[in-house]
């Protein structure tokens, strides 16, 4: 075989290198422009969203929080609160107030759910914050281990039982039962009005999870030590003993004394 003929034959050593960065440039391309497509639709609808929450915002609530949502002496800043503040405040009635008070109460939900999706998306485009969860990343917890936190970390406030109790000021700690886990969820990573804020650097994403768990455990199984009494602990306990049970003895004393008369 001639010279000629043997390197007619063989392959250029870069030609594998080249037909890699040919493949590769293609399949980057067909990608970029699928995911870029995707990407435009997503952004054109959370545009949307934003716009419109941002309305509402302007109408309902930029009387406390400023246009901007940067505070005024009526109301605190919502710069960084993200979006999970706005659900849990829009979510159950806390906002907007009724009226200046000790605290924000619970009231029925004034907005719709988009409505309030699109508050929370503007507020969330003002500066990094807590996100809304989904409602099956809340589930599956263990109650056994939720007990326990909760009787660490919040029983004080809320009552082992989650039944609430009375603060300082005319300030109380509300009632846990019945209450959406995205709420439950949110309340511990914001903390509202007087609760603390519980990051997973004290309470991982896990324990929260048991924590809501446990609560959905109370929800669903009355108390089997029978009456509860308010779940209000030692203080309606022993109120309740000292009319009833010794209210019953004195009343006997005074039957028996009268009868032997």
């Amino acid at each position: 075989m001639s010279r000629s003929e043997n390197r007619r034959g063989r392959r250029h050593p870069l030609a594998s290198v080249a037909l890699l960065v040919v493949g590769l440039f293609v399949s980057g391309g067909a990608y970029a422009a699928f995911t870029g497509a995707a990407t435009a639709e997503e952004s054109t609808v959370t545009a949307v969203e934003v716009t419109d929450g941002k309305a509402l915002f302007a109408a309902n609530c930029a009387s406390c929080h400023g246009l901007n949502a940067e505070g005024t002496k009526a109301g605190p800043s919502l710069i960084g609160v993200g979006a999970l503040a706005v659900e849990f405040q829009v979510g159950t009635g806390r906002m907007p107030m009724s009226g200046s008070g000790p605290q924000a109460e619970k009231k029925p939900v004034q907005f719709t759910q988009p409505e309030i999706d699109a508050m929370a998306a503007w507020v969330a485009t003002l500066a990094p914050g807590p996100t809304v969860p989904t409602e099956a990343s809340l589930q599956g917890g263990d109650p056994a281990n939720g007990a326990e936190l909760f009787r660490i970390n919040c029983a004080m406030c809320h009552n082992v039982a989650g039944a609430g109790g009375a603060l300082t000021e005319g300030k109380y700690a509300p009632n846990l039962h019945n209450i959406d886990p995205v709420h439950i969820y949110a309340a511990m990573v914001t903390g509202p009005q007087n609760m603390p804020v519980f990051s997973d650097m004290n309470i991982t994403a896990d324990e929260k999870r048991d924590i809501i768990a446990y609560l959905k455990y109370l929800d669903e199984n009355p108390s089997v030590g029978g009456l509860d009494l308010g779940a209000l602990g030692p203080v309606s306990e022993g109120l309740f003993v000292w009319i009833f049970a010794l209210g019953g003895l004195v009343a006997i004393t005074i039957w028996l004394t009268a009868k032997s008369n």
